[in-house]
């Protein structure tokens, strides 16, 4: 009874595949949630010391950093296994894998999860972060068309430099800014992120939407319009993050000219 209900929604959204995969959104939502608590069971146990000194909001964004990683670990090694199925290559726009939607789903599982955090929390992550919480959740969704099931990947693959990022955060939290170990993992951030969101990101753009404009008449203007959209905005800020991530870097580890200046 529950599934023909659902089955019947998910026709008359135009979402046909969405049928198939509710149940690892779902799975998805708990699971980060059961992630969370675990965090928030072992990491003040793993690091007595740094949790002592940590106040309001910062305990709860240690552990939603902490599953933010465990997200972007996973979807990241996902969305590569994506780009590199030779069977949805074949039909980039309209074509459907099984178990790369299963990919999708975890991600879109987790967008659910950070909107309500990010509700939950609007005092100290601010409007933005539940308006990207929506974004990414809308941009998946509409995957279930089924639509740009291995272009898709190209938006997964963002995530590839987050736990670069993230670690990044830890380190600060640990006290370990300014170290070695955190200039290395700078420099990793920044390479990744300009490999994945610049150099990769703007290639498979520029292939997509000559792909799309291929099979233009039948594709809905409404997709067209929001994923041009987060496409082109996705783009500039990535751009724009990755100027400000060089000024970082630099300002954190100035060269042996400027020190001695």
């Amino acid at each position: 009874m529950i599934q023909d209900t659902i089955d019947s929604l998910c026709e008359s959204a135009g979402l046909l595949t969405l049928k198939y995969h509710w149940q690892v959104i779902l799975l998805s939502t708990i699971l980060c949630s059961v992630i969370y608590e675990i965090s928030r069971t072992i990491s003040p146990l793993l690091f007595p010391k740094t949790f002592q000194f940590f106040k309001g909001y910062t305990p709860t964004n240690w552990h939603v950093h902490v599953v933010s990683t465990f997200h972007s670990i996973l979807i990241t090694v996902g969305s590569i296994y994506i780009l590199c199925d030779g069977e949805l290559a074949k039909n980039k726009i309209f074509g459907y894998s099984p178990w790369a939607m299963t990919i999708y789903s975890i991600s879109c599982g987790y967008f659910i999860w950070d909107v309500i955090m990010a509700i939950r929390y609007i005092k100290y992550q601010g409007i933005t972060m539940v308006c990207h919480g929506v974004a990414g959740f809308i941009v998946i969704f509409m995957a279930y068309r089924p639509f740009i099931n291995y272009y898709g990947a190209i938006f997964l693959l963002y995530e590839a430099s987050t736990p670069f990022l993230n670690f990044n955060w830890f380190m600060d939290k640990l006290g370990w800014t300014g170290s070695k170990l955190q200039l290395v993992n700078g420099i990793l951030l920044i390479t990744v992120f300009f490999l994945a969101r610049i150099v990769v990101g703007l290639v498979m753009s520029y292939y997509l939407w000559i792909d799309i404009y291929a099979v233009r008449e039948l594709v809905p203007l409404s997709y067209c319009i929001i994923y041009g959209i987060a496409n082109l905005v996705t783009s500039l800020l990535n751009i724009y993050w990755f100027g400000l991530m060089l000024r970082m870097l630099r300002k954190r580890f100035p060269s042996s000219n400027n020190k001695k200046a």
